[in-house]
């Protein structure tokens, strides 16, 4: 199959790599031409994993973005929700009918990117899917080269509009068969485990971030009083998922904890994993990072604004957003990705699931 992968990141170079070794064509673009120079010399990555370490070739890395996504029946983003405004605007020009847009994870960035998209005038036919992580647990050790020590093993996914559902899934579980359907795409949105893991390991190991030069929040970050807020906040998530009407399963994160529980996204003793490869052992910038400006900014601010919206008691979930809000030095709640900066939050519950049914063509006026 053909796919585009698009972004940099770790996750990026991840998909690109794997794909490319399953056997699809993939094309892999990137901005910044500079730190891409080495991946575009070789038009291949290296790949390291359990396996050992070998070269993948690509079938095309560039840093036009034209040529990477045309024909390409899926179009790979795994890139952080707070860039997925401007890259739907570059990509406007460029997407053609039938095309299938995937958020690993999205932070319904599918409406965000299908919103972006109609202002830009782009009138293709595509569906967006998005799913709760990244399909892999991965690292970037060099300009090409990627450390996998992870696949995730469920992705419980969801589509925007769902009425495509069909066609998308037909596309998406050719290269992931992995794949887990849901009901829309706020299915799949809620099933995004990073603002639910991320705000208590950086706030509550906050000082240590800014002590030391490195720390790893997953292995000594990861503490039983962490945990207990990790399930707390997360058991918040499963309210609001059952007051919207979705259902089990629910993925919560204990699993990703416990070896004796069901499988997680990325199967049992995923945690041990992460924490044995070392890769998490890392410099934060608590104000900046990606935890803070994706997973806070958009992650919690948008799961507290669909608890306001569903009068879903979410204390723990506001009491995170304030104390980031304060530690990143603006109102989270007021300029992070909310049903109200979207302009969803006067939507009923019928007119919004009308929308996540339809889609934009068929939105409801405001």
């Amino acid at each position: 199959m053909e796919i585009a992968v698009l972004g940099g990141g770790n996750g990026c170079y991840a998909a690109a790599a794997d794909l490319s070794e399953q056997g699809h064509s993939v094309r892999l673009w990137r901005r910044d031409g500079s730190a891409f120079q080495t991946v575009m010399e070789k038009q291949a990555l290296i790949l390291k994993d359990a396996a050992g370490e070998r070269e993948v070739k690509l079938a095309m890395a560039g840093t036009d973005l034209a040529p990477i996504i045309k024909d390409a029946a899926l179009i790979l983003i795994p890139l952080p929700a707070f860039a997925q405004e401007s890259l739907a605007r570059e990509m406007a020009p460029y997407l053609q009918d039938g095309q299938v847009i995937y958020l690993p994870p999205g932070t319904f960035g599918s409406y965000v990117m299908a919103k972006a998209l109609q202002e830009a005038g782009c009138t293709a036919n595509v569906a967006f899917a998005e799913t709760g992580t990244l399909p892999y647990l991965a690292r970037k050790h060099g300009p090409d080269t990627v450390a996998i020590s992870g696949r995730a093993t469920r992705l419980p996914t969801g589509v925007f509009p769902s009425e495509l559902s069909e066609h998308a899934f037909s596309v998406l579980e050719q290269a992931f068969p992995a794949v887990e359907r849901m009901q829309d795409a706020l299915d799949g949105a809620l099933m995004n485990a990073g603002p639910v893991i991320h705000p208590p390991l950086i706030l509550m190991n906050a000082g240590p971030i800014e002590h030391f030069d490195y720390w790893d929040i997953h292995n000594e970050g990861t503490q039983p009083a962490i945990r207990r807020v990790h399930d707390a906040l997360d058991a918040e998530r499963i309210a609001i998922r059952e007051a919207l009407g979705y259902g089990a399963p629910h993925f919560p994160l204990a699993d990703h904890y416990s070896k004796d529980g069901d499988e997680w996204m990325y199967g049992n003793a995923a945690h041990e994993k992460l924490v044995d490869s070392a890769d998490w052992r890392e410099d934060l910038e608590l104000a900046t990072h990606r935890y803070m400006r994706e997973d806070i900014a958009c992650g919690l601010a948008f799961l507290v604004s669909l608890a306001t919206w569903a009068n879903v008691p979410a204390p723990v979930a506001r009491g995170l957003l304030a104390v980031a809000s304060v530690v990143a030095g603006e109102d989270l709640a007021e300029t992070g990705r909310t049903l109200q900066q979207l302009g969803l939050d006067r939507l009923s519950a019928p007119e919004m699931k009308r929308l996540l049914t339809r889609g934009l063509e068929h939105e409801v006026a405001l």
